[in-house]
This record gives structure tokens, sequence and C-alpha cells, in this order.
């Protein structure tokens, strides 16, 4: 009986001959991977000529433009040099066209094109997928599902709920203004407009700002909103594994806990509720349902209820949407005011001659105050809470003054290059509210606060 025995040296021979095939077929896939980067950046440079922008570096684009909080100035030094519309390369193989032309807004905005997938990525695991990041037939289910909750009707008893939020929030105001100390309002406006949107959307008792646990709410809302300007920074956080590795990673993931917790504690109260006898009947009568009945009783066109997931996903983006940007801008408003004493005045007289000295403010007050509301509009067009949105175009499209963008493209609708656009706003830096009198003569598209068309 004979027995062979590989030699040490045959199998040393064995495992390098594996390793040189691997190694060659890495090889070959990053030249194939290179060679279609390479591909698709000259399809994007062809598709662009007609776009001229700021010399960008082949592999890392303009990303260290827009380093160090300076994307906003960069932003209006585009918006005086590149008429309508630029190119920002984020790296070599990926580009946003950035608009903020109001005709090439009217086009855009016009159409049915998809959210952005890299302009909203970032948002998904602190929202889900709600209403904001939902596309085609299903958004427009919920879309239509929703619709009710908007009503006038349900929408006028609100006014009477945000006047107590204010209240409380002033005497807060009062207290602190004695210790003689710096007030930084926008952490009280938010809990202000959180209590607001939980009183009126949530069916919430009590008072929110009064509670410690919905400051934490508010300062994982806050650092989610540093943590998402950080990403979009960064081309390596847009892979979501090298991204969860990193601290950041680790930061949104514990932010987005915190916030999911706040979340489900008002569904998991309110389905309690609603398991009390007699209560789900009583809710049934009501003529008009508030925004969480109507998503806890709701049924798809197919008869069926949403799931968990899909509830506390538009919980998510209701709450963070309704209490965020809407703190945002009150909060820039009270500044541009603040810096512009003359106006402040005229809209405190304003409004002293429409309330007197004690009365609270009513739906029917709202078209009453004519200098207030041009003094809110100029303050959302100096500072727009929504700085832009992100669409994918589905099909190629041709704007007014004959440039064309192919199907793929990404385009960036910049909210904040519209309103600080020379061509559209002269002496656009000064806070002027006769630019919103009664009869002045506007472009449809030229001011865009909260964005427009389907959303």
């Amino acid at each position: 009986m004979s027995v062979s025995v590989l030699s040490p040296s045959r199998r040393l021979g064995g495992v390098s001959g594996i390793l040189q095939v691997t190694s060659l077929l890495i090889l070959l896939l990053l030249l194939i991977k290179a060679a279609q980067l390479y591909l698709h950046r000259q399809w994007l440079l062809k598709a662009l000529q007609q776009f001229p922008c700021p010399p960008s570096h082949w592999l890392f684009g303009h990303i260290q433009e827009f380093q160090h909080d300076q994307e906003l100035q960069r932003i209006q030094e585009r918006v005086k040099t590149f008429p309508s519309a630029c190119p920002y390369w984020i790296w070599g193989g990926k580009v946003r066209v950035q608009l903020y032309d109001p005709d090439y807004m009217k086009v855009i905005l016009g159409r049915s094109d998809p959210k952005s997938h890299g302009s909203y990525k970032f948002l998904a695991p602190r929202i889900g997928y709600g209403l904001l990041l939902l596309n085609g037939q299903t958004w427009f289910q919920h879309r239509r599902m929703l619709t009710p909750a908007f009503h006038n009707d349900i929408l006028k008893p609100y006014v009477g709920l945000m006047a107590d939020s204010v209240r409380v929030m002033l005497d807060k105001w009062e207290e602190l203004l004695g210790q003689d100390s710096p007030l930084e309002v926008f952490q009280h406006v938010s809990l202000m407009t959180l209590d607001t949107i939980m009183k009126s959307a949530f069916s919430h008792q009590g008072s929110i700002q009064v509670d410690r646990n919905s400051q934490s709410y508010i300062q994982a809302i806050s650092d989610l909103n540093s943590l998402v300007f950080c990403c979009m920074r960064n081309a390596f956080h847009e892979n979501d594994t090298i991204y969860s590795l990193t601290s950041a990673g680790r930061w949104t993931h514990r932010a987005c806990q915190l916030a999911h917790q706040h979340t489900d504690q008002v569904i998991q109260l309110r389905k309690a509720q609603l398991q009390k006898e007699g209560e789900l009947e009583k809710i049934k009568r009501k003529r008009h349902l508030d925004f969480l009945d109507i998503l806890l009783l709701a049924k798809m066109e197919n008869g069926s209820i949403l799931s968990d997931k899909d509830l506390r996903a538009e919980v998510d983006t209701f709450m963070f949407e309704g209490h965020d940007t809407t703190a945002s801008g009150i909060s820039w408003i009270l500044y541009a005011l603040a810096t512009h004493p003359k106006h402040q005045e005229r809209c405190r007289e304003e409004i002293h001659g429409l309330l007197g000295d004690g009365a609270s403010i009513t739906w029917n007050h709202l078209d009453q105050m004519p200098y207030t509301t041009m003094c809110i509009k100029e303050a959302l067009r100096l500072y727009p809470p929504v700085p832009g949105i992100g669409r994918e175009l589905s099909t190629p499209v041709t704007f007014p003054d004959g440039r064309s963008l192919p199907k793929g493209i990404m385009v960036l609708l910049s909210i904040y290059g519209l309103h600080h656009n020379p061509k559209v706003w002269p002496n656009l830096e000064v806070f002027d509210p006769s630019r919103f009198a009664p009869g002045s003569a506007q472009h449809s598209h030229a001011f865009l606060p909260f964005s427009g068309g389907s959303r």
C-alpha cells in the first residue's frame, strides 16, 4: 500500500495560485468599475455642457467648497454668476443641478418626478417613508387618505390651541427675562410648536412645554438636523455600512431611537384611549377627525389598515415637519423683527388695534393683519425654513430658455437661491415687507418658502 503526501512547497504553490487568480479578478472588477465611472462621468459632462459651473476636482467635485458651514454663501455666489441653474458635483461621478430661477422651478414643480433618493435618504432613518418621502401611487393613496385632516373646519379651532401654547411660552419668558441674561428662543419656540402639534393633531392632553421628556425629543431632533448636514458634506457617509461604523452613525442611531420612542408613546396612548368603552363610537360620530385618528381608523383602497411601520412613518413625518420647520420659520421671523424695530412697532400697533388689550386671536383675525403678513413673508423670503428640495428626472426636460436635461439627472430646487436671486428680488438683502404689499406683481414661483406643487 502506498500513500501520496503533498509536499509543503506544492501546497504553498497551490495557495499562491489561488491568491494570484483572486487578485487578478479583483483587479479586473476594479478596472470594470473604474471604466463604468469614467463612462458615466463623460455622459454627465456631455449632458451638462449647456450648464457652466465653477471648476471642480475630478474626484472630490465641489465638496471642499461647501465645507465649514459656507453652503449658503456659496449658493449666493453661484446665483450671481451662473444664470438660472448650476451643476454641483458631489464627487467625480455624481452631480446635482441646482435650480434657482422661477421659470425653472415652475417647470419642475409642474411635473411628477420622484423625490431624489440621494437628497432624502438621510431623512429615512429618522422619519421613515411617510408622505414626505413616498412617491407614486403609494404617495397618492396616503395623500388622499390624510387630506380630510386639513379641512378648514378642522383647522379653525386649532388657532385657539396655538394661542394657548404661545401664552405658556410667553409666561416662561417673563420669568426668564427677570434673570437679566440672553434668551435663546429657538428651543422655547420648538417646545411651543411641538405642544401645538401634539394638542391639535394627536389629541394630547396637558402641556408638552413643562414635560422634561419632551425636551429630550427636541434635542434629538436638533442633533439629527445637524447630523444630516454633516453627512451630506461627506461622500463616504452615503454608504450606509460605512456610516453606521462612524461616531456620527452611532449618534444618529441613538437620536433616532429617542425620537421614535416619543412617537411610539403618542400612538400607544391614543390607541389605549380608543379602547375605552364608547370612545371609538364617539370618535366615529365626529364630522371631522384629527390627524392621528384618521391614521388609526383609515383603510386603504384594498381594505387593509396601515401597518405599524407605515403608521409610525406618517406620525414621525407630521410631528417633525409640523413642529421643526415651523419653529425655524417663527424664530427667524422674530429675529427679522428684532433687527428691524420700526417694522416690529408697526406690527405691534396693527395687532394691538385688532385685539385690544386682552382678546385672543381667532381664525377670523388672520386676514385682518396685512402688514404683519407682509413682514412674515419677507422674513420667510430671507430665511426660508426649507432651503431646498430634490427631484430625479423621470423624463427629459426642456426649460423656457431652450436648455435641456436628460432623464436620470438629479435636480435640487434651491429655495434659498431662488429667494436670493437678484434678478427676481432687487436689493435682495434689504428687509422690505412692501415686496408683498397687496396687489404687488410677482412671478407665481418667485416665493416658495414651503415648496410648491405635489408633495
